[in-house]
């Protein structure tokens, strides 16, 4: 025990990273989607949002690398939870791993939607055969097709929250109100396996969401795991 101790990346140290990727995870969303999308698109007016894409084609380019940067961080996040939380139950946190990769290879091929109606609307040699109205109506069309491919991708990383709360719960090695929290707020996230549905309550779903990640957030940077603990769960797997 002492030496396989002495070959591997201290669990607490493991949380912590765990803790600073969901981080960063956030704050890139905060930025892509809460400022650069929210801020400059709107899906009930063509013709105001192809103005603003135009007008700062390159926030939204940035925007682009920063949501790509945000599935980055995500996946390392998710491998950092599955060593995490594998002493409580490895096969459920294989099954965590796998919804949340599903919902980070979703989310990610929903943002060349994201991206594409800049060059719709800036190409206008290439698609000369259109007015301005119609590609106005073409890049609103592939916004929608952004957003609710992201919004399906919520769907399946609520389930992955579920169970690492579950896990997190039935730990030794972390508080078990942690995995309430996370339970509450990954059944938040649930209610977008209806993305109609999970649109119309968007609002109180992230707050409840940020909330929870913030107070989770804070725990593992702060106190990462009981060590002692973490290894006396894993040498009983």
């Amino acid at each position: 025990m002492t030496t396989e101790r002495s070959t591997q990346i201290s669990p607490r140290l493991v949380a912590r990273m765990a803790g600073l990727f969901s981080l960063l995870t956030i704050l890139g969303g905060l930025f892509a989607q809460g400022y650069v999308s929210n801020q400059f698109t709107t899906l009930r007016d063509a013709a105001v949002t192809a103005t603003n894409m135009l007008a700062h084609k390159g926030l939204f380019q940035l925007g682009l690398t920063v949501f790509l940067i945000e599935m980055a961080c995500n996946v390392a996040m998710t491998a950092l939870y599955y060593v995490m939380l594998r002493p409580v139950s490895q096969s459920l946190a294989v099954v965590a791993t796998f919804w949340n990769l599903t919902a980070c290879i979703m989310k990610t091929f929903a943002r060349v939607f994201f991206i594409a109606p800049v060059y719709v609307l800036g190409n206008s040699s290439v698609l000369s055969a259109f007015t301005t109205e119609q590609l106005q109506q073409i890049a609103l069309v592939l916004l929608r097709i952004n957003n609710l491919g992201a919004a399906c991708a919520c769907g399946f990383f609520g389930l992955s929250i579920v169970v690492q709360g579950y896990l997190i719960y039935r730990s030794t090695f972390l508080p078990r109100w942690l995995g309430v929290v996370a339970v509450v707020t990954g059944a938040g996230w649930l209610a977008f396996l209806s993305p109609p549905l999970g649109s119309s309550l968007f609002v109180p779903i992230a707050v409840l969401a940020l909330a929870g990640a913030a107070v989770t957030i804070f725990w593992l940077l702060v106190f990462g795991l009981d060590e002692q603990k973490w290894f006396e769960q894993a040498s009983k797997a």
